[in-house]
Formats: C-alpha cells, sequence, structure tokens
C-alpha cells in the first residue's frame, strides 16, 4: 500500500511555514535539509518538521495539502500546537 505526506516545515516556533506533498517523508525531508534545491525552504530556513499527516491515496493528500495552503496562519499555528506544543523537529530521531 502506497502512502502519502502532507508535512509542514517551520524555521522555529512561529516561524515561517512550508506545507508539502510527498510519498516518501524521509528522503524529502533530507533533501531540505541538504539544500539540494534552491527554493522556498533554503531561502527561509524553514527545515523542521513540526507536523505531518499520513494518507492511503496522492487524492486524498492532495486535497488535505491544498486545504492547509487556505488556512490563514492562526489555524496552521493552531494545529501544529495542538500534536506538538513544544515544536519539537519530528525528524530528529530519523538522521540520529
Amino acid at each position: 500500500m502506497n502512502k502519502f505526506y502532507v508535512y509542514i516545515l517551520s524555521s522555529k516556533k512561529n516561524g515561517t511555514l512550508y506545507i508539502g506533498l510527498t510519498n516518501d517523508i524521509e528522503r524529502r525531508i533530507t533533501e531540505h535539509k541538504s539544500k539540494i534545491y534552491k527554493g522556498f525552504t533554503s531561502k527561509y530556513n524553514a527545515f523542521q518538521l513540526v507536523h505531518f499527516e499520513t494518507f492511503g491515496s496522492y487524492n486524498d493528500a492532495y486535497i488535505r495539502e491544498r486545504q492547509l495552503k487556505k488556512w490563514n496562519r492562526i489555524w496552521k499555528l493552531s494545529l501544529i500546537e495542538k500534536e506538538n506544543p513544544d515544536w519539537i523537529d519530528l525528524s530528529e530521531e530519523w538522521f540520529k
């Protein structure tokens, strides 16, 4: 079964946010942290994985990504703080 992920990266607590979609979250976060692609996350140093959701289909993940991108900032911050109040980098364990 394929898995798809919608994720939120942050530069710091209450900092710049980035919302993305991938089918391989560890690879994609590694790409962000390594600055392989010059873009938004490397420009704003948004490498801290503060939230992610898992989906069984690309379509469901795509709909959720579009929904989150339309949300206002306060809603996004509330979503992050509901599950991750300390804004820890959820990917830290992957890179030890």
